[in-house]
């Protein structure tokens, strides 16, 4: 019998490295072609249920996947069974409706019978409750203040007008008020604002109601300062930071890529925006000059330098969600790596989910030390199964693959990552601080860009009042007028007394 021979062919190594390159660039660019779709059809949601769970926490890190994929084909023996039930109906219950807060105010009205008799004994009533809407009133504030002529010593009197936040303005603090947080708070911009009170008869200039809430915001730096100061006496911030489109005379026809840096307590829910021109390393370092303590935020270099300078006492803390977003792009690369690891994250969040559940955090010292006992216990063997599973993982994977990226950005962080596990005072992630970052993504698809340098930082004191307000449950619109009341009158000592945290104890 004829043996056949095969054919080899050999290829000059130069060639072997050319199409070792060409594959990787492909693989580069299917990936990139997949985060596009994402981007642009996919769901935002990042939650990850794994096809089995019990199983996926459990697989063997030196399977290969040819042994997985055969246990995988192994077919179990079906046994048919047959049974019938009696299915229970259920009384299907009357909705309830919810009854309308009893804060609002009632305007009784009373509907007679047409045909009722001077005879008719009334034996009882039925009360039909309706919501009901009036646009927004606008008045008219009319002060008088009498003049008195004193005959010892000959002088007129007359009673000081109240303090105005924009000296010699005919804008009351309510109106200010309202203008601003429909535009930072219901993202509505002035002359959208504008439109609505023409409705009602009142036309205002734009120019005008612009200069208004310049001043206004101008007239609470020294509140914003306070904020700052008061911020950085905290032992634990989260940091991220966000882009913003301004408008300069350097640009003409187009703007400039601005940056708003957001610092978050958790602890005291303050939040603080400071705006910058650039996203480089002398923005953080100015802004946390004076702060010492943990920093928590993304794998963004910058902070390493920050934290490496002697100037500054801060020890970096990492963001899992951040983390996991990296395997999560990557499940389209490596199903079963990334889905592995995801299900692995997901532990460790349920972990965190359990301890807010089952743990009463009104006396919060208890509550953190508690939470470092719970994340000591059951966390820290979970990241050790990360641990070992990445360190396994990373010479089998490309390092361009998004797989390789998820598992090289993790070990990077790794130490930080595993911080949150000694400090119970630290969250797992940074979510708190980018939640507090959409709306100015919001913003930015209303009113497009800030007007000027000058307008973006007064733009990043609104969002820190108002993100204040929000972490610490404040009505905004209360909070901002009772401010422009006082304001002018407190004293500088006192000037943190109106922040949210502090002005909701006062309210109480």
């Amino acid at each position: 019998m004829k043996e056949s021979k095969q054919n080899t062919v050999t290829i000059p190594k130069e060639e072997y490295e050319k199409l070792l390159k060409l594959e990787s660039n492909y693989k580069f660019l299917q990936q990139e072609m997949e985060k596009l779709k994402k981007l642009i059809f996919g769901a935002k949601s990042e939650r990850f249920v794994s096809a089995n769970n019990d199983s996926q926490l459990h697989l063997p890190f030196g399977e290969s996947q040819t042994e997985a994929d055969e246990k995988q084909d192994e077919t179990p023996e079906i046994e048919e069974i047959n049974y019938s039930r009696k299915k229970i109906k259920k009384e299907k219950k009357a909705p309830v409706r919810a009854a309308l807060p009893s804060h609002l105010p009632r305007k009784e009205e009373i509907i007679e019978p047409l045909d009722k008799n001077d005879t008719d004994r009334k034996i009882g009533e039925d009360v039909t409750e309706i919501l009901e809407y009036n646009p927004s009133e606008i008045y008219v504030r009319r002060i008088v203040r009498p003049k008195y002529a004193r005959k010892n010593p000959e002088t007129i009197v007359v009673a000081d007008l109240p303090s105005q936040i924009i000296p010699r303005s005919n804008a009351g603090h309510s109106l200010i008020a309202q203008l601003i947080v429909s535009k930072f708070i219901d993202h509505l911009p002035i002359y959208r604002q504008l439109e609505i009170f023409k409705r009602q008869g009142i036309k205002l200039p734009q120019s005008t109601v612009n200069s208004w809430q310049l001043k206004a915001l101008k007239a609470l730096e020294l509140l914003y300062d306070t904020l700052l100061k008061e911020l950085k006496k905290e032992t634990y911030l989260q940091a991220d930071e966000t882009p913003l489109p301004v408008l300069t005379k350097d640009k003409p026809g187009s703007t400039h890529k601005g940056y708003f840096w957001v610092y978050n307590s958790p602890l005291t829910g303050l939040v603080a925006f400071n705006y910058d021109k650039s996203r480089g390393q002398q923005a953080p370092k100015r802004h946390l000059l004076g702060f010492s303590g943990t920093l928590q935020c993304d794998g963004y270099v910058t902070y390493d330098t920050l934290a490496k300078s002697p100037e500054y006492e801060i020890t970096l803390a990492a963001c899992w969600a951040h983390a996991r977003r990296k395997f999560q792009d990557a499940l389209s690369n490596d199903k079963n790596s990334a889905g592995y690891a995801m299900s692995l994250i997901q532990e460790l969040y349920r972990i965190e989910r359990d301890i807010k559940e089952t743990l009463d955090d009104d006396n919060k010292d208890v509550f953190f030390a508690k939470r470092k006992e719970i994340r000591q216990t059951e966390s820290v063997p979970v990241l050790a199964k990360i641990k070992e599973f990445l360190d396994s993982e990373l010479s089998k994977q490309l390092p361009k693959s998004l797989i390789g990226k998820a598992i090289a950005y993790t070990l990077n962080l790794w130490k930080k990552l595993n911080e949150y596990t000694i400090d119970g005072r630290i969250e797992i992630d940074n979510n708190l601080i980018e939640n507090k970052i959409r709306p100015v993504a919001l913003g930015r698809k209303n009113y497009m860009f800030a007007g000027s340098h000058e307008a973006a930082q007064l733009a990043a004191m609104a969002y820190s009042f108002f993100a204040s307000c929000k972490q610490n449950d404040v009505n905004p619109y209360e909070w901002l007028k009772d401010i422009f009341d006082r304001i002018l009158d407190c004293k500088g000592s006192e000037l943190h007394q109106l922040l949210p945290n502090y002005w909701k104890k006062l309210k109480q």
